[in-house]
C-alpha cells in the first residue's frame, strides 16, 4: 500500500466520521430543543403570565423553532447533488457496472463532495446552536419577568 493510497484511505474515513459526528450532534441538540419547546408550552398552558412575559416567551419559541428548522436541515440526507459519488451512484448502475466503477479509485472525487456537505452541515449546526442560545435567554429573560410580576 503507497502513501498516497493510505492517506486517501484516512481521509476518507475522516470525513466520513466528522459526517457521522455533525449528524450525532444536530440530532442530539434537536432533541434538547424539543425538550425546550415542550417546557415552554407546558409553563405557557399552565400559568397566567404577564403580558411581557408572553412576549419574550414567544420570541424565545420563534427562535427555537427556527433553530429546529435548521437542525433538521442538517440531518435532511445529501446525496451529492447532480453528480453524486460512492453508495447514490451505485443505485443507478447494473451489477457489471458497480464492478467496473468500484475498479476505479475515486476516493479524491468522494472526498472533495462529502467534505463540501460537512462544510454545510457545520455551519448549520453552528447557527442552530447560536439561536439555541439566544433562545434560551429569552426564555430566561421571560422567566424572569414572570417571577418578577413584570407587566
Amino acid at each position: 500500500m503507497s502513501y498516497q493510497d493510505t492517506a486517501l484511505t484516512a481521509a476518507h474515513t475522516e470525513v466520513k466520521a466528522e459526517l457521522a459526528r455533525t449528524d450525532t450532534k444536530a440530532s442530539l441538540l434537536l432533541a434538547f430543543t424539543g425538550a425546550m419547546l415542550a417546557g415552554a408550552w407546558t409553563v405557557a398552558s399552565s400559568v397566567h403570565l404577564p403580558p411581557a412575559a408572553v412576549a419574550f416567551g414567544a420570541a424565545g419559541v420563534a427562535v427555537l423553532l427556527t433553530a429546529a428548522t435548521y437542525l433538521l436541515w442538517t440531518v435532511r440526507p445529501n446525496l451529492g447533488g447532480a453528480r453524486p459519488q460512492g453508495f447514490p451512484k451505485w443505485a443507478t448502475l447494473t451489477p457489471d457496472e458497480i464492478r467496473d466503477a468500484l475498479a476505479e479509485d475515486d476516493r479524491p472525487a468522494h472526498i472533495a463532495t462529502l467534505s463540501r456537505i460537512a462544510v454545510v452541515k457545520f455551519g448549520r449546526l453552528r447557527r442552530a446552536i447560536d439561536l439555541t442560545c439566544l433562545a434560551g435567554g429569552l426564555l430566561v429573560v421571560a422567566a424572569l419577568t414572570a417571577w418578577g410580576g413584570g407587566a
